[in-house]
């Protein structure tokens, strides 16, 4: 076509981890490249997540001592990816990850801690880690960003002051009624809130503070990022996608990718049509973390350009309450607190309340629980967090008014209150009770996985289980949520996708939400959406160089100048 607008080499839709680790890659490898972003905001889901990577071998863990073997982590990813993915793209993923890593540190920006301690989510399996192979990046002041700060997505990791939190922290804070290690991160968090008043500092961490390290790293590259550019249609020319069709600034835009096109623009989160048409039937409702922005775009065209798709009925789910203002609040650590069953509209528990998320919902909707119902005594209330409300303080009015949650002086009359039969409920609590005084979970082994034990209360024989036997008595409704959906385009082991008939859409490439899962129907552990949407968007770059042997070493654009250690602006939890 003679009639491209604008040209590069790489084209990068959207802003996410996957995205702009692509765009530092394709760079690296001497390539042009531009990140369009369909929101007014940098980030995508990436910026509102918890910002957990998962990828073995990283960095950060060899410096920390770990060491693990290629046949480990295979056998663990193999197992739980049940041989619903290609083994080379398994392969490719722990291959290469520790690469894509080295890449992002080469920044003199990008700096990340390991959460010591967050269990792998099945470490009893072959190949699992209790101790945990997830990293986060360090806090970040977001001040550094200059004029880019006021385009960077919020998210929920600040708390009230200025107070900022990152995952160990939140880990610690807790327990702040129950351990001496809670009460001192309180502490911290008090001298955080005033050192930030005096030094006026702007601190970000999880997910935010990940996006803004990356996006100093683009701009020391200097990468453009063109917000409110919105991806219409990709240009196919003899069977090669050689760019795209936008929207910015009201006009229409055609970016040429002279070595391909890469897609990390999100799932079909916020796509009702799409959701109806794939999901579940209990899991249609929209209740997603996901950004806005995530309407199934990047499949839709990915499609049109012949690409095949997968795992489009299945989600990263998350049990999740919904406020009485309609923001969805997701529940991790609190399905891990002792004093609380959580029961279907039986009255009867469908499964260890403390499993991973994934794996809980998976539960809760083949037991056919479209809703579901936490029960907790007013001794877990007032001991441990919940819903973003902390330990001891009421549930504001509105959550009553509207019925998420109810309260009442017994298990018969809270029965009555949600709607399930009392016996039932009555037999439940009765049973879990007897659980928690031998401290066996004799129906789901709750408190045997040290996935269940890194956010229980570690001052009980089990720290998950807990009699529930002091009024009053607290339901809370459960909802079906996510953070996003799990199928897209199908790809290779170079992020390429593919077919239907498993032939290269040449040109195209596809990585995070918008390609169906390496993991499969499962989760290897906190941060394994973002870890592969990481790796697979720096090997879609390369390969789009004509790098696929990353023992090439090319010139490394990015890294020039930034080698520095450990700078003045880097702040440590």
């Amino acid at each position: 076509m003679s009639d491209w607008t604008e040209e590069f080499d790489f084209v990068v839709v959207g802003s996410g981890g996957g995205g702009m680790t692509a765009a530092l890659a394709a760079v690296d490898a001497g390539l042009s490249v531009v990140v369009i972003e369909k929101g007014a905001k940098f980030g995508g889901s990436t910026g509102i997540s918890g910002g957990g990577i998962w990828v073995p071998n990283n960095p950060t863990l060899r410096k920390a001592g770990h060491d693990d073997s290629r046949a480990s982590v295979l056998e663990y990813l193999t197992t739980i990816t049940g041989g619903k993915v290609a083994p080379t793209r398994l392969a490719a993923y722990v291959d290469h990850g520790p690469a894509a890593m080295e890449l992002l540190e080469r920044s003199r920006w990008v700096r990340f801690a390991w959460t010591k301690g967050y269990a792998d989510y099945h470490p009893e399996l072959p190949g699992g880690r209790p101790a945990g192979r997830s990293i986060e990046a360090k806090p970040f002041d977001t001040r550094k960003l200059g004029e880019d700060e006021a385009f960077q997505r919020p998210n929920n990791m600040k708390g009230p002051l200025g107070l900022w939190v990152t995952a160990k922290d939140y880990h610690d804070l807790a327990m702040v009624k129950r351990t001496w290690q809670g009460r001192r991160a309180s502490l911290r968090a008090a001298w955080r809130v005033s050192s930030n008043a005096v030094r006026r500092r702007h601190m970000a961490t999880g997910g935010r503070a990940l996006v803004a390290r990356m996006r100093m790293a683009l701009k020391d590259a200097g990468v453009p990022l063109w917000l409110e550019t919105t991806m219409t249609s990709l240009v196919v020319e003899d069977g090669r996608v050689t760019g795209i069709v936008a929207t910015r600034n009201g006009a229409e835009v055609r970016i040429h990718g002279r070595q391909g096109v890469l897609l990390a623009a999100g799932g079909f989160d916020h796509n009702a049509a799409m959701r109806e048409r794939h999901l579940p039937a209990g899991a249609r409702p929209d209740h997603s973390l996901g950004a806005v922005e995530n309407t199934g775009d990047a499949i839709i065209a990915g499609q049109a350009a012949g690409g095949a798709i997968d795992l489009m009925d299945d989600a990263w789910w998350m049990p999740s309450v919904t406020h009485p203002a309609g923001a969805t609040i997701p529940l991790v650590s609190e399905r891990a607190i002792p004093g609380q069953v959580i029961v279907g509209t039986d009255g009867r528990r469908f499964t260890n309340e403390a499993s991973p998320y994934v794996n809980f919902v998976h539960d809760q909707l083949a037991s056919g629980n479209e809703k579901a119902w936490l029960v907790m005594d007013s001794r877990a209330r007032s001991r441990y967090p919940f819903a973003q409300i902390l330990p001891g303080a009421p549930f504001p009015q509105g959550f009553y008014d509207q019925g998420i949650v109810h309260r009442a002086d017994t298990v018969a009359a809270l029965a009555a209150a949600i709607g399930v039969p009392a016996d039932a409920l009555a037999a439940t609590v009765d049973r879990f009770n007897g659980y928690a005084r031998t401290g066996k979970d004799e129906e789901f082994g709750r408190g045997e996985s040290a996935h269940d034990r890194y956010y229980g209360d570690p001052t009980l024989a089990n720290p998950n289980l807990d009699v529930i036997d002091r009024a009053p008595y607290y339901a809370v409704r459960i909802e079906v949520g996510d953070l996003g959906t799990k199928g897209g385009l199908v790809t290779d082991d170079r992020g390429q996708v593919l077919r239907e008939d498993g032939s290269v859409v040449a040109g195209l490439y596809a990585t995070g939400n918008c390609a169906a899962s390496v993991m499969g129907n499962d989760y290897a552990g906190p941060g394994a959406t973002i870890g592969p949407s990481i790796v697979f968007g720096y090997l879609a770059a390369r390969h789009a160089a004509g790098l696929s042997d990353d023992r090439k070493t090319p010139p490394a654009a990015v890294a020039a100048g930034t080698t520095v250690q450990n700078t003045a602006e880097e702040v440590s939890s």
